[in-house]
């Protein structure tokens, strides 16, 4: 089992990167941080998804997200699958928050079950099996739609969405060019055929 023991995002300033993340998410250990290195514009191809346990946390989530300055992409509302929204934080990077409960058992938490990485790619079956022979193991898969991966003991899961279907999910058009600017920290360094980097994370991506 490969796991992701954290994620480093290219931004312009890692300390108010660190601020943004800490007071809109509560999430601190997960994340890293760098100066931004590369050009990228558009859709980056990828997204990170909060799950949560029921509406008031996504409604929370999203409020305490667009107080320390992320804006809305999809306002929070209820579809066939649940409840959840999408923003997009100062540094770019699209984060949806999300629910499979569509009513409130209490006041909100603010738990975050889970945090998935999910990867727009051009072919999931290449993906998926490139992944496997990584050390992935799969534990859901829809054919040439969807898969998600175990998440062993790591905080962040990973699964792979169609590019096209992933932006529209966002809410942004599906168009971009340049960097990912998000490298995958793990133990095992490599590049998937889409350009998405595993790294073996150093206190280098700390750079404040």
């Amino acid at each position: 089992m490969t796991n992701i023991d954290s994620l480093t995002l290219e931004v312009a300033d890692t300390t108010a990167a660190e601020r943004f993340y800490a007071d809109a998410f509560g999430l601190t250990t997960q994340l890293r941080f760098r100066e931004k290195q590369q050009p990228s514009t558009g859709f980056r191809g990828y997204t990170l998804s909060l799950i949560v346990a029921q509406p008031a946390d996504v409604d929370s989530l999203m409020a305490t997200a667009l107080e320390a300055g992320a804006t809305t992409l999809k306002p929070a509302a209820k579809s066939l699958w649940g409840y959840g929204g999408a923003v997009q934080a100062p540094d770019g990077a699209i984060w949806t928050l999300a629910t499979s409960s569509k009513k409130n058992t209490g006041p909100a938490t603010r738990e975050i079950g889970s945090i998935v990485l999910l990867l727009g790619v051009q072919d999931i079956l290449a993906s998926k099996k490139f992944y496997v022979d990584h050390g992935l193991t799969v534990g859901k898969s829809f054919g040439r739609m969807y898969v998600e991966f175990e998440g062993g003991t790591g905080p962040v899961k990973l699964a792979l969405y169609r590019r096209k279907a992933l932006a529209k999910q966002a809410g942004v058009a599906p168009e971009g060019t340049g960097a990912h600017r998000i490298a995958v920290n793990s133990a095992a360094p490599f590049t998937d055929p889409d350009g998405f980097a595993w790294e073996v994370a150093t206190t280098q991506s700390l750079d404040a």
